[in-house]
């Protein structure tokens, strides 16, 4: 299995972006038809997830410099984009005026937190499978580390848990499915040995991620 993780990765990062981009299309194309909230917030973490699956293709083109550049964009598009997962399942449970406040007021501030994470995140060059990228250091502080484990699976729980009820209450399994298939290929990696490889399988989660977001958003939204 590594042996082929190893000898896949540059490629399969790069379909991985170009399929992220037509869902990204897809995405802002149905927002523009309906014009509703949570079809926005939708297309907005797939953009994050484009933008950081481009960074990471484009490792091993660009210079030193202009690589930490895109790296820091990755990273802060990830600390601003992903908490937006929280508004999606407060729309698809129909919350109310003041649920909605309440949960974008939270959504702000987690926000805010991943904006500061991306920030105070110190990053470090890492080659493996003949991909380059820059990565959290060891130098990072460790209340960023801490945000950036609540972003990764503090958002991606309440997905599931929302997915469930909405499965049972709107007889549609894509919003369990997306946040099932990025938990699951985040545990992959450690769980097979690989952890050193998490970066490159979790994205294959993050593909299903947004495209089963966009089957739910063509079948409810």
């Amino acid at each position: 299995m590594r042996d082929f993780l190893l000898t896949s990765c540059p490629i399969a990062i790069w379909c991985i972006t170009v399929l992220e981009l037509g869902l990204l299309v897809l995405m802002f194309k149905k927002h523009s038809l309906s014009k509703k909230a949570i079809l926005l917030c939708m297309a907005l973490i797939t953009c994050g997830l484009f933008i950081d699956a481009l960074g990471i293709s484009l490792g091993s083109v660009l210079d030193g410099v202009v690589m930490t550049v895109v790296s820091r964009i990755r990273f802060i598009s990830h600390g601003l984009l992903i908490p937006l997962l929280f508004p999606i399942c407060a729309y698809a449970l129909g919350a109310g005026k003041k649920g909605l406040k309440l949960v974008w007021i939270f959504t702000a501030v987690l926000m805010a937190a991943g904006l500061a994470e991306a920030i105070a995140t110190q990053l470090e060059a890492s080659t493996i499978a003949g991909v380059t990228r820059f990565k959290a250091s060891a130098d990072t502080p460790s209340w960023a580390s801490a945000i950036s484990n609540v972003l990764s699976f503090g958002t991606v729980i309440p997905l599931m848990i929302v997915g469930i009820i909405v499965w049972i209450k709107q007889k549609t399994p894509f919003l369990f499915l997306s946040g099932f298939f990025m938990f699951a290929f985040s545990a992959i990696g450690p769980a097979t040995g690989n952890a050193d490889l998490i970066f490159y399988i979790s994205m294959f989660g993050e593909l299903l991620m947004v495209f089963f977001l966009y089957l739910y958003a063509c079948k409810k939204a």
